[in-house]
């Protein structure tokens, strides 16, 4: 399996972490190509950065998606991600979409944590965008950005976990999600001290994503998500501008 890994802020190190990590879980028999944002927001912490991080999505599966077999959108929030749903070959898994519904599996209602102040609402309404609101307990968010915290992770762990204990107690929350790329694998290290389970969302989204590989799910010629149709475009990189055109 070949699990191309895109994260549209423009850290690479932040990358790169989470590629080693995506290679952990998925073993020696798979290959993981990461691609890093070429233009944006170092992290994405506001819905400016994010709107400019949907088209770096875009533009990094176009010079980096020819042969992968599924696509994890490695950024909470998941910019660009239908849009990434549309034009890709190949299943894409958003890190938001696949907590949320990893959450939701576990039963009852889930609430999120995750680093920059902004991100509240602008997650509130990318749960409500997925229909699922009603199962959305609480959103705390932490001073620190995802970028501060991946930074200096050790630092943030007294405070993701008093985040997500208040997460439990105030909304009744049944789960809670540790949010974002620069969050990744802090899950494990504070899950102990949680009273309910934690959903690391990178690990979430490399789950669903080596699922979807292994059933062999195919693109859909008709729908909303069939091929983009070829379109003139101006100002793009080349390998979008191809997949636009219908060239590529």
């Amino acid at each position: 399996m070949h699990l191309l890994l895109i994260n549209p802020n423009t850290t690479d190190a932040m990358t790169q972490r989470m590629a080693e990590m995506s290679r952990g879980l998925l073993g020696t028999g798979a290959r993981v190509t990461a691609a890093t944002g070429r233009f944006g927001g170092r992290y994405v912490a506001s819905r400016a950065a994010y709107a400019i991080a949907g088209h770096a999505a875009l533009d990094a599966y176009a010079v980096h998606g020819a042969d992968a077999d599924v696509v994890v959108l490695a950024c909470f929030g998941d910019p660009g991600l239908l849009a990434l749903k549309e034009i890709a070959r190949q299943p894409v898994v958003g890190m938001a979409e696949a907590s949320c519904l990893t959450a939701s599996a576990l039963g009852g209602r889930f609430a999120i944590v995750t680093g920059g102040e902004r991100w509240g609402p602008m997650l509130e309404e990318f749960v409500r965008g997925l229909g699922m609101e009603a199962r959305l307990a609480g959103i705390a968010t932490v001073a620190p950005t995802g970028g501060e915290i991946a930074a200096d992770p050790d630092r943030a762990l007294d405070l993701l976990t008093r985040a997500s204990v208040d997460c439990v107690e105030r909304y009744r929350a049944d789960s809670v999600i540790l949010a974002g790329a620069g969050l990744a694998g802090l899950a494990e290290r504070i899950a102990d001290r949680v009273p309910v389970p934690l959903v690391d969302s990178l690990v979430a989204s490399v789950r669903m994503a080596e699922g979807l590989a292994r059933i062999g799910t195919r693109k859909g010629h008709v729908g909303s998500f069939a091929r983009t149709p070829a379109v003139e475009t101006v100002g793009l990189a080349p390998e979008l501008a191809r997949l636009f055109d219908g060239s590529a």
